[in-house]
């Protein structure tokens, strides 16, 4: 994974899916307990539902597409989706909104960024992010739902060419992002109640996510891509896709406050004094790359913070952590517990 693809491509909900009414559990069936004292329990609650690395449909029977319908697609096309019978999502948060909207069954294929369970057998389309317009077609979609970052262009040409309905869609790098990409698959797909519904499930998961956050508590968090085979070393700033996410479990992103206006700056002991951060959040590739937490203190810089000489280093797996899908209330639940954690 690379910082221009996918969730990094910039590299909350509304406000009523910030203060929605509490409730809903991973399953949006039981009443959550939204207390403080409930964010280690919801936590563990949501690592539990993570590591089965499945995904939780909507109740109810599978929803029926109600199609042709012609959606506003982000190229600045106008695209008629008349079958979508063979969904291709190429986006892997794209893939589990459509799964979590009970039409996994028609999906055909999958973009290298679609970890979870559901859709691990499913062939894959894409290597190192691009996308092989030959292996698409031979799949024969009768709908491609893809991203603004989705490429090469040639490749998406070619599929569009052949007469294939392609939906692009802005890529998700804030909480804001997950209603209206939601909203724009469902109706892309003919299931604009099953979108509303989802919608609805989110909010309150979110809602009772952040009601456990302590008033407290205000944790500095310095959010660092990393691919130490790569010599990529990278701090998040204003747009980095994680900022969005450090807020809403209610902490302060480390590296838009030291005024980062960029979504990734390169590290330099200089920019880490100034962050100052108190928790360094990663994904778990990139930390497993540099050596775990003893290789990450002994980057410059990094061991004189304080998240550093605490060894105070949260990561998450790459796949969930920025996919700003279904399961992002869930990576709230952890990060609310993980991030305030004294």
């Amino acid at each position: 994974m690379r910082p221009s693809r996918r969730p990094l491509a910039a590299l909350g909900l509304a406000l009523a899916l910030l203060t929605g009414a509490c409730g809903g559990g991973g399953d949006g069936s039981s009443a959550a307990d939204a207390s403080p004292a409930s964010a280690s329990a919801r936590a563990a609650a949501a690592e539990k539902q993570l590591a089965k690395n499945t995904l939780v449909p909507l109740e109810g029977a599978p929803p029926v597409p109600e199609l042709p319908v012609t959606v506003d697609s982000s190229d600045g096309r106008k695209v008629t989706v008349e079958d979508a019978s063979r969904i291709l999502p190429l986006n892997g948060g794209v893939a589990e909104i459509v799964f979590t909207l009970g039409l996994g069954d028609r999906v055909v294929g999958r973009d290298i960024t679609a970890t979870f369970a559901e859709a691990e057998k499913l062939p894959q389309v894409t290597k190192a992010h691009d996308v092989s317009a030959e292996s698409v077609l031979s799949l024969r979609p009768t709908v491609v739902l893809a991203d603004t970052d989705t490429g090469p262009a040639e490749a998406i040409d070619q599929i569009r060419d052949a007469g294939v309905p392609v939906v692009v869609l802005d890529p998700a790098t804030a909480l804001a992002d997950v209603t209206t990409r939601t909203t724009r698959v469902a109706e892309a797909l003919g299931v604009p109640a099953a979108g509303k519904a989802l919608n609805r499930r989110m909010a309150d998961e979110l809602a009772a996510a952040r009601a456990a956050v302590p008033e407290d508590s205000r944790p500095k968090v310095a959010f660092l891509y990393l691919r130490g085979s790569a010599a990529v070393y990278l701090i998040g700033g204003k747009g980095s896709g994680a900022d969005s996410l450090v807020e809403a479990a209610g902490a302060v992103d480390a590296g838009k406050e030291a005024g980062l206006d960029k979504p990734f700056t390169p590290i330099t002991s200089e920019a880490l004094v100034r962050a100052q951060p108190d928790v360094i959040l990663m994904m778990t590739k990139g930390l497993e790359s540099v050596g775990g937490v003893d290789g990450l203190v002994k980057i410059p810089g990094i061991g004189e913070t304080p998240a550093g000489m605490d060894r105070r280093v949260v990561d998450m797996e790459d796949g969930v952590l920025l996919g700003y899908g279904p399961r992002t209330p869930l990576v709230i639940d952890i990060l609310v517990d993980r991030l305030h954690r004294a």
